[in-house]
């Protein structure tokens, strides 16, 4: 099946902007992970939200089989837009495996050189 980005794939479409949904599509084909090593599911939500989220399947479970993370997300009420949540979740954790920096490393790091900087000038101001 042809898709948006060439042969052999499947564009998803989300309810989110273009160029998120391109984003996602890429990060995804640049890790490896294909919508046919996922195995999604749909569960009831609980919590906050009324009768509408007791009585839809809001909360999606993806099952990467290669490398086995598992994604639950119900973090909105909208099922599709907690589908796309959960594939840059997934995203998020390939990419942790992978050994690649991810943004979330690169505050990580960040905060720590300001922590660093904070504790040197302190140190120089107390120390005379």
């Amino acid at each position: 099946m042809k898709g948006l980005f060439g042969e052999k794939t499947l564009m998803l479409l989300f309810p989110v902007s273009e160029e998120k949904n391109k984003w996602l599509q890429e990060r995804m084909e640049d890790l490896g992970i294909y919508e046919k090593d996922i195995e999604e599911k749909f569960i009831r939500s609980s919590g906050s939200g009324g009768q509408k989220v007791n009585k839809t399947s809001t909360c999606v479970y993806l099952n990467h089989i290669p490398t086995g993370i598992e994604v639950k997300w119900m973090e909105e009420r909208s099922q599709s837009l907690n589908r796309f949540l959960a594939r840059r979740e997934l995203v998020r954790r390939v990419e942790g495996l992978s050994g690649q920096r991810t943004p979330e490393d690169i505050k990580i790091e960040k905060l720590k050189r300001q922590k660093l900087k904070r504790k040197k000038r302190a140190k120089e101001k107390y120390s005379r």
